[in-house]
């Protein structure tokens, strides 16, 4: 088997494991003859795969009962519209902390239905640090406060717990939900594309506190797009994402087998811990992000040019290390390191930035 250690901010590389697993029941699921693929969403075996799958996560990431667990389609780029269809009227105020890419398209699209502001921003720094922001800078009749919790393409992450009174709080945590501690409690509203930490693309869970979802929202939002409806059919509303239901189900149970989140935290942050130290001490490799706002899951780092940093990764490209190049918004490089990376790859990434930075 000729793998290659895949560093891409998603899809991400998946532990051997769980594609094995997939591998064995491609063909014949739990001894029905045929494949999760092919089955009716509404067959047993399938309503035994999305329940599992949710009492799986309800299990390691502790969601209270009052929160309902819902798999989308459209990924988390749609709940940028989503969100303010069904938590604000044509003319309410919505605010929006940005601190990345995703954050400020988040809030752009937000500003096609409603009065969305950005409360705070530092976009100015290059996005290198997570914004403050104080209860009193947001609108006191904001209907909810959303911020993009792990920030792929800069490196950024909330470290931090953040002051929003009695705002509800609503977070994208796609990028590091399952290889974090993230406590739902804090939350009125968690989402996160599953092609990072959870599974393979399409399919975004959405974690709702059930407080939050309205009946009687605008008629003109398409039905596809009403929580209350989603939650109503139980994220069947129409065929659901099946095969990425069942891989997040896996992910969830391989994660659960780890020893939970906080074990795949620690080794998270080994890993992380192992690469920042290299770059804070090499002499062609840098780190731009605030030290208390670094991520876990993304580590973005650069180098003087751009011809040493293609040569870079021709190397890596050479020593089976893949994706390793940065977002086109922000350069540079980028390794994301997942749960479903092994430290053994960071090690390796490191063996070869050394191998480089001897011969430079």
């Amino acid at each position: 088997m000729n793998r290659v250690y895949n560093f891409s901010a998603g899809p991400s590389q998946m532990p051997l494991e769980v594609l094995k697993r997939a591998q064995e029941e491609i063909f014949d699921y739990a001894g029905t003859g045929t494949s999760i693929m092919e089955m009716s969403h509404r067959s047993p075996a399938f309503m035994n795969v999305l329940k599992e799958t949710k009492d799986t996560l309800r299990r390691i990431m502790e969601i209270p009962d009052d929160y309902e667990i819902l798999f989308l389609q459209g990924g988390a780029t749609t709940q940028f519209s989503m969100i303010p269809m069904n938590f604000a009227d044509r003319k309410d105020t919505v605010a929006y902390i940005d601190s990345g890419r995703f954050a400020s398209l988040s809030c752009k699209e937000a500003k096609r239905w409603c009065n969305a502001i950005t409360v705070a921003s530092s976009k100015d720094d290059g996005y290198s640090h997570i914004p403050e922001v104080k209860p009193s800078d947001i609108p006191s009749d904001a209907k909810y406060l959303h911020i993009t919790g792990n920030n792929t393409v800069y490196g950024t992450t909330y470290n931090r717990p953040i002051e929003h009174g009695n705002i509800p709080l609503i977070a994208d945590w796609s990028s590091a939900i399952l290889g974090k501690w993230i406590d739902v409690k804090d939350y009125d509203m968690i989402y996160a594309g599953a092609q990072k930490n959870m599974g393979p693309a399409g399919v975004c869970v959405v974690i709702i506190k059930k407080s939050l979802v309205k009946d009687n929202i605008d008629d003109v939002v398409p039905t596809m797009y009403s929580y209350a409806k989603q939650i109503e059919s139980d994220s069947m509303y129409n065929t659901p994402p099946c095969w990425s239901i069942y891989m997040c189900g896996l992910m969830a149970k391989w994660v659960e087998d780890q020893g939970g989140i906080r074990a795949m935290e620690e080794i998270n942050r080994k890993k992380a811990s192992m690469l920042y130290d290299y770059i804070d001490n090499s002499r062609i490799y840098r780190n731009n992000v605030n030290r208390s706002d670094r991520s876990i899951t993304n580590v973005t780092f650069v180098m003087e040019s751009e011809e040493m940093t293609a040569d870079f990764l021709k190397l890596c490209k050479e020593n089976g290390l893949i994706n390793l190049k940065g977002h086109k918004a922000a350069g540079g490089l980028r390794a994301s390191i997942y749960n479903g990376m092994p430290v053994e790859g960071v090690e390796k990434l490191i063996e070869v930035m050394k191998e480089f930075e001897r011969n430079v």
